[in-house]
């Protein structure tokens, strides 16, 4: 079989022959003694086709979840390249495999890219969520908070590491990390309002309902738009007066937020809109509606697909 993997890391090298994404696949589930071919042939491919083969493997992760690119991504977050590291941690994002933690935080503490720091702690962000789940052992589970909080407290850290950061590690059902999130949201940065009201809809706290209420109604589309995500993550029911008007908002982004807020959420009222919806002229409301009204239909009678 690394045979097989070695005449095909050959042909991705050569760049007189076209990426094909479907023969992508060929680096999926790896064995250990692939891995290592892998390992070692990685670094002598061009650097645009290593940036290239990283960004597409992430894509096909998004349509085929039986797909498994864990080691090739592991491989590529030592890579010398930062946008291929970036792509790699990105392409991480969910992943319950144990053995990433370390690299991981090594990332998020280390690393001279902010960029890669940034996607490194979006990676951890799973771990911090398998954490609150009681899924990841306890040494396991210090590592990831520990370091998570070591780089939001640095003063030195990037604005959109800090951001990330604090979206990560939101799940953790402490009071620490909800006072890290208050801080946030009181801060005079934009940036950081918007990561807070993000943070609120995953740490899944109801005492965080009246702030979003408040945000439904922010002349800041950005934090209009997280605060109804964060809303549909509660299933506010206390929200929906509000989502539908949103179904009218001004903001494109946010008016699809608040239809995909309504088919979560639920109830006569939010069904009697996402109709009205399904008439609008503008196509991507008209395919958000129907999707969230499937949504309701499937939680009203989930054998009925």
């Amino acid at each position: 079989m690394s045979t097989h993997l070695e005449h095909y890391l050959e042909e991705l090298r050569d760049l007189s022959k076209p990426l094909i994404t479907s023969k992508l696949a060929n680096l999926s589930d790896l064995s250990p003694e692939e891995a290592e071919v892998f390992n070692r042939e990685w670094p002598y491919i061009d650097i645009e086709r290593r940036r290239q083969i990283a960004g597409r493997l992430a894509e096909l992760l998004e349509d085929n979840i039986e797909l498994d690119f864990d080691d090739v991504f592991r491989s590529c977050l030592a890579d010398t390249d930062s946008v291929v590291r970036v792509q790699a941690a990105e392409g991480l994002w969910g992943s319950e495999e144990r053995t990433l933690i370390d690299p991981l935080v090594d990332l998020l503490l280390w690393d001279e890219e902010h960029a890669v720091r940034a996607a490194a702690a979006n990676a951890l962000g799973g771990f911090a969520m398998l954490t609150e789940l009681g899924k990841l052992p306890e040494s396991d589970a210090n590592k990831v908070e520990e370091a998570l909080l070591a780089a939001f407290s640095s003063s030195e850290e990037h604005l959109v590491v800090r951001c990330r950061v604090l979206e990560a590690i939101s799940p953790l059902g402490k009071p620490q990390i909800e006072e890290m999130i208050r801080q946030a949201y009181r801060s005079d940065k934009l940036e950081l309002q918007v990561s807070a009201l993000y943070a609120m809809g995953r740490n899944c706290h109801p005492g965080w309902l009246p702030v979003l209420l408040k945000e439904l109604r922010s002349s800041s589309a950005q934090l209009r738009f997280e605060a109804v995500r964060a809303c549909a993550e509660l299933e506010a029911e206390e929200a929906v007066p509000h989502l539908l008007e949103l179904t009218r908002d001004g903001d494109v982004e946010v008016q699809i937020s608040a239809i995909e807020a309504l088919g979560q959420i639920g109830g006569s009222e939010a069904k009697e809109v996402l109709q009205e919806c399904l008439e609008s002229s503008d196509e991507s409301i008209r395919e958000a509606a129907q999707e969230a009204l499937d949504e309701l239909g499937f939680w009203k009678d989930p054998l009925s697909l």
